[in-house]
């Protein structure tokens, strides 16, 4: 009887395990080069909307206004220093949008399930 209370504890922990690690991997995003999180991706648009920048100092910077915003996640970061950088953020969102990614319909997404 100790046998069988041992195998179907042991089954327990390793379906607790296997629904934990199934919670936290992460689905990524991976485009010219950088690979970021799908989530990251997802907050693209909102960033954007609330990126307040002088239309002067905007017209003067190479860099898109999304760069300079402090919530940019880290992830994201490194597109900054790309001279595509613009086009990048706009790809990145629009394969955010679409649910494909997280459907594994789109070769740029992995780690989806």
């Amino acid at each position: 009887m100790g046998g069988r209370t041992m195998s179907g504890l042991l089954s327990g922990v390793a379906l607790v395990l296997l629904v934990l690690l199934q919670s936290t991997q992460s689905v990524y995003i991976q485009y010219q080069g950088f690979q970021v999180q799908l989530e990251s991706a997802k907050k693209l648009r909102d960033l954007e909307r609330q990126s307040v920048l002088s239309p002067r100092l905007q017209a003067q910077s190479l860099l898109p206004v999304l760069c300079y915003h402090s919530a940019l996640p880290p992830d994201l970061q490194p597109v900054c220093a790309s001279r595509e950088a613009a086009s990048i953020f706009k790809a990145l969102e629009t394969i955010a949008a679409s649910k494909h990614c997280e459907l594994c319909e789109n070769v740029a997404c992995t780690g989806c399930l």
